[in-house]
């Protein structure tokens, strides 16, 4: 999933943080962020906030945590 416009980044954060399993963000330059790690979390919110924001894909191991997660992609985009 690729994350585009994410302006509420605490609630990004706030659905990540209720997946299950690992949940991680890839870039172009093969960068993996791992979600679930909290440090991870301040370097990827860095490049969500940069330029590059719109180059990450967002992964999910577990397909419920992908619901989640496309859910509130969705939802984002409805607003």
């Amino acid at each position: 999933m690729r994350l585009t416009n994410i302006k509420d980044v605490q609630k990004f954060i706030d659905v990540v943080n209720s997946c299950e399993h690992e949940v991680y963000l890839k870039s172009l330059e093969g960068d993996i962020f791992n979600l679930k790690s909290s440090m991870s979390q301040y370097i990827a919110i860095g490049r969500l906030i940069q330029e590059s924001g719109s180059s990450l894909e967002l992964f999910a191991n577990d397909k419920n945590d992908q619901i989640r997660l496309i859910n509130f992609l969705h939802d984002l985009n409805a607003e």
